[in-house]
């Protein structure tokens, strides 16, 4: 029983997320032989103030990402 756990910031609209759970299902499909019915995909979104990267959180990262194309 595959198993996906996808961690993302928020802001993906439904439409989104059924298309990467459609795509990875697929993938797995195809790739491995598993079973659709088989397969489980959660899809956990995340606040950017809560999700960091490079020494940084992902929304400082994205204001300072604002102030340079200002």
């Amino acid at each position: 029983m595959p198993y996906i756990n996808l961690q993302i910031t928020k802001g993906a609209t439904r439409e989104q997320k059924e298309q990467v759970v459609r795509e990875f299902t697929d993938t797995l499909v195809r790739v491995l032989g598993k079973k659709p019915e088989h397969t489980h995909i959660v899809i956990q979104e995340i606040e950017e103030e809560n999700w960091g990267f490079a020494g940084m959180l992902t929304d400082d990262y994205l204001k300072s990402l604002n102030r340079k194309v200002d």
